[in-house]
């Protein structure tokens, strides 16, 4: 049915007055827009175990819903995407595309570029010339094999060919290494230089040829050689006038919308936004597509807190809703049907063989001359082979302007599925890290007396882990080595990903460039303990790690097994706010709480996470020693490894002269021993439950064990420790009471996955936060009224054991034992 297009209105009237919404635009394009949403965020979800990028994702939805799988039901596509409704749908989905080009112009760290050296350029340069040449190649072969590709003019389909085959996806590739966790190894920083070259020429290649395109075969290849050099000579003027007119003028915006001046920059960033939209009419008007002048605007605008803000301003709605829309149209334009036959297959063989042997092949073998190992060298042909979102763009101008027809569309866009598809497990097959070898840990291990590992969320961190480090601080001429680890959610923002300024030398993780709060943060903390090192007994390494939460515990275990630490402490999610009137509660996530679990559980050395309810008062405003802020300290002592661990904490606070200790042993008086046989598997798994080992322990051998450590401890610390024994019959009220005092600024106690009989009997209650252990969770829970901070103490064992989920028998099945 042939559809006047002037005459489609805008919005309907309404059902209840006859007015169909699917016939009239508006309501057509959000029912359109949510059907996009909704079948690419569920593949995507489909997809994430096997890390494929979300793109990948957009571009199978839009190929379902159109021709090649739905849209062979006719009444579908007329009713949901009909012929008239793709203009108004590809021109909402450009802007999200003009914008994103802006977002990578303005992440694109050209600097990076500078500094990347000759073996980025000369890899970058192998990556995009061989498979250039022989894209050409296979634009000679499909001229002549596919109907009508002959009636485009050489030089158009020559270029677009060995650009489409050529490309490097820049924001695909950062996500991909940011998922394998390969950002900072030598591979992904020579790869992440040598895309973002790639990326540069790649615009530039695209311009060409779209200058070279002009109306394909309506007259591309009949109109004068003088237009396209016109064109050419337009867009270097356009560049010329952006780097050395308007550039100036973005970094006074940015300096004036710089924290240090308090200019509204509202109008400043509405100006910018205006001006993106300006810079995509000028190169569209001048014969080159939109959103090359809007990547051009991006590269003039500085990094700074002005581009920070407008990330946060423009991203999540132009990446979470724009975007996948362009993606999807992409694939509504794809029908694989147009495929049929051996020949057409073969083609499609043909052209990824092309693109991924001239790209991996001439990435290899520059590498190699590089003097790279074989082994990184294939890795990085394998992660500059990946295509996508560039790609696409490429492959719809080319559509656009009719240089492509729909089967070499649809060929091109298999191409690019399939090598972004394969390029996560190849990689994943091929290159795994090196882990670096152990003697630095054994000779730091020679020269500190103590390492550990904190971990932080944000600023409010900062003062309880200064207050409880300088509690355990050694006095002795031996020093203490604290490595500080900023953890930082790695998300699907495209800015997230492209975190990588430097490599740190101590060989951690990044440190984040657009990130500006994440960057002041790390100022914040090396400010911080800059005093604090300077008594000469704190050597202090700050750092940054960024990832997904689900594999966070990866970089904290890898930095804590590869600096040899004997613990790491993990803040809790939940942090008490000391304020006039009852404590605000700032809770930064159950997602948080997951990889605290982890750690706990995947961890080679012993882990402590800190409850914080004020630990540390107003020390993180006046770090140093001359603000030390007397400290009163309580262990809790049930007995088992745990408790030990504690004990031996302990030990290191009594020496520092601001610390007053003590400790409280809690002793059964019928003096009756648990032997682990008071515990059984709960076969409840509906409900949450403390996990306790399930390995065969010697009871006569831990209680020696508890009483020689006990004994030690009080000789060697006499006079300097107050010791109280609890003989309670309540173990409950009696540890709340304890913690409701607030006679004590921390209390230590041990996770006990060895429980004696009193822990034991804790099991069969509720818990709050199982990974706490029974007592730690008594502690932490929010509505006991508790004052004192925490310090839950989970021992590492050489041997791991199954851990189950259990609870306590009745007290008879206990006293029996």
């Amino acid at each position: 049915m042939t559809v006047n297009i002037t005459s489609i209105k805008t919005a309907s009237d309404g059902v209840w007055q006859g007015d169909n919404p699917f016939d009239y635009a508006f309501p057509l394009l959000i029912v359109q827009t949510a059907l996009v949403l909704a079948v690419s965020r569920t593949l995507a979800f489909l997809l994430k175990p096997l890390r494929q990028p979300k793109v990948i994702a957009e571009i199978v939805g839009g190929i379902l819903l159109g021709p090649s799988a739905l849209g062979r039901n006719h009444e579908y596509m007329h009713r949901i995407f009909p012929r008239w409704s793709t203009p108004i749908l590809e021109s909402v989905a450009s802007i999200g595309l003009l914008f994103f080009l802006f977002l990578v112009g303005l992440e694109l760290d050209l600097s990076s570029i500078r500094r990347s050296g000759k073996r980025a350029f000369a890899i970058a340069a192998a990556g995009i010339s061989v498979p250039f040449i022989m894209g050409i190649g296979v634009a000679f072969i499909l001229r002549k094999t596919i109907e009508g590709a002959d009636k485009v003019g050489y030089a158009q389909y020559l270029v677009f060919m060995g650009v489409a085959l050529s490309i490097t996806a820049f924001p695909v590739l950062a996500r991909i290494l940011a998922e394998l966790k390969l950002l900072t190894t030598r591979v992904g920083e020579t790869a992440m230089a040598a895309a973002a070259f790639n990326d540069i020429v790649a615009w530039i290649l695209l311009a060409l040829a779209v200058a070279l395109a002009g109306n394909g075969d309506e007259g591309g290849a009949h109109k004068s050689p003088l237009v396209s050099v016109w064109v050419l000579l337009s867009g270097c003027a356009f560049v010329i006038f952006m780097m050395v007119a308007i550039r100036p003028v973005m970094n006074w915006v940015a300096q004036r919308c710089s924290p240090e001046h308090d200019t509204v920059d509202e109008a400043y960033i509405c100006l910018t936004l205006a001006t993106v939209m300006v810079s995509g009419f000028i190169t569209d008007f001048i014969g080159i597509h939109s959103i090359f002048g809007a990547f051009i605007f991006g590269l003039t605008i500085p990094n700074g807190d002005f581009a920070e803000k407008l990330i946060q301003r423009i991203e999540d709605f132009v990446s979470g809703l724009l975007l996948p829309l362009y993606f999807a149209s992409s694939g509504l334009k794809t029908d694989v049907t147009k495929i049929s036959g051996g020949k057409a297959w073969g083609l499609l063989a043909m052209v990824i063989t092309a693109a991924c042997g001239g790209k991996i092949l001439g990435t290899f073998v520059v590498a190699v001359l590089c003097m790279m190992p074989v082994r990184e060298s294939i890795t990085l042909g394998l992660l500059m082979n990946t295509k996508g979102l560039v790609e696409l763009i490429v492959l719809n101008i080319g559509k656009e302007k009719k240089v492509l027809n729909d089967e070499v569309f649809a060929i091109l866009v298999l191409m690019a599925l399939f090598t972004t598809f394969i390029t996560t497990p190849a990689v994943m097959a091929v290159y795994k890290p090196a882990r670096r070898s152990s003697r630095s840990s054994s000779a730091s291990r020679k020269k500190y007396d103590l390492r550990i590992l904190a971990c932080v969320h944000g600023p409010g961190n900062i003062s309880s882990l200064i207050s409880l480090i300088e509690s355990t601080r050694p006095v002795n001429k031996a020093q203490l080595k604290l490595y500080i680890m900023h953890l930082v959610e790695l998300t699907e923002r495209s800015s997230s990903i492209v975190m990588v300024q430097r490599f740190r030398k101590n060989g951690l993780p990044f440190v984040s460039r657009f990130n500006y709060r994440v960057r002041a943060f790390h100022e914040r903390v090396a400010v911080a303990f800059r005093a604090y090192g300077q008594m000469g007994q704190v050597v202090v390494r700050t750092t940054t790690a960024i990832s997904a939460l689900s594999t966070m515990h990866e970089d904290i275990c890898h930095v804590a097994k590869e600096k040899g630490v004997p613990m790491i402490i993990l803040p809790f999610h939940k942090r008490w706010i000391k304020s006039d009137g009852p404590d605000v509660i700032e809770n930064v996530g159950h997602g948080w709480r997951g990889v605290n679990q982890r750690v706990l559980s995947k961890a080679e050395c012993s882990v402590a996470i800190l409850v914080d309810r004020g630990l540390g008062g107003d020390y993180q405003q006046n770090p140093g020693p001359a603000t030390t802020i007397a400290q009163k300290t309580c262990v809790m002592f049930f007995g088992g490894p745990h408790d030990r661990e504690c004990l031996e904490l302990g030990g290191r606070m009594v020496e520092h002269p601001a610390v007053s200790m003590t400790v409280m042993r809690f002793v059964e008086e019928n003096s009756v021993q648990h032997d682990g046989s008071g515990l059984k598997p709960t076969l409840s798994k509906g409900r949450e439950k403390y996990t306790f080992s399930t390995a065969i322990i010697n009871p006569e051998k831990e209680k020696e064990m508890d009483e020689k450590a006990m004994d030690d401890f009080l000789r060697k610390w006499e006079g300097m420790v107050e010791y109280k024994e609890n003989k309670g019959t309540n173990i409950i009220e009696s540890i709340m009471a304890i913690g409701k005092s607030g006679e004590y600024d921390l209390i230590v106690v041990g996770k006990a996955r060895f429980p004696t009989a009193m822990v034991a009997r804790l099991a069969d209650r509720q818990p709050e936060h199982a990974e706490l252990g029974p007592v730690g969770d008594l502690l932490a829970s929010a509505n006991n009224g508790i004052v004192s901070s925490v310090l839950v103490v989970q021992q590492h064992e050489k041997v791991i054991s199954d851990e189950a989920l259990v609870v306590a028998q009745n007290d008879e099945a206990i006293n029996e034992v």
